[in-house]
């Protein structure tokens, strides 16, 4: 899977890109989400379900694909 998420927003959470890109089915799942799978932005591993993403992140999860955020003007 590769997707892009166009925000139009200064920056979108990291549990709020998971939910928009359907890899969990509600915010409540992030916690749980990134305790099991290995998450990594922009090469980073990371475990916090509010970290900001801005247009230009990449957020990678293992076997599973990555996620791009842009802004609406790109």
């Amino acid at each position: 899977m590769e997707e892009t998420i166009v925000i139009s927003d200064t920056f979108i959470t990291l549990g709020q890109a998971l939910k928009e890109a359907a890899v969990i089915d509600s915010g409540g799942q992030a916690k749980w989400f990134l305790s099991e799978v290995p998450v990594w932005v922009n090469g980073e591993e990371e475990q916090r379900r509010g970290r900001k993403l801005y247009p230009g992140d990449r957020v990678t999860i293992d076997e599973i694909g990555a996620i791009n955020i842009a802004n609406h003007d790109e």
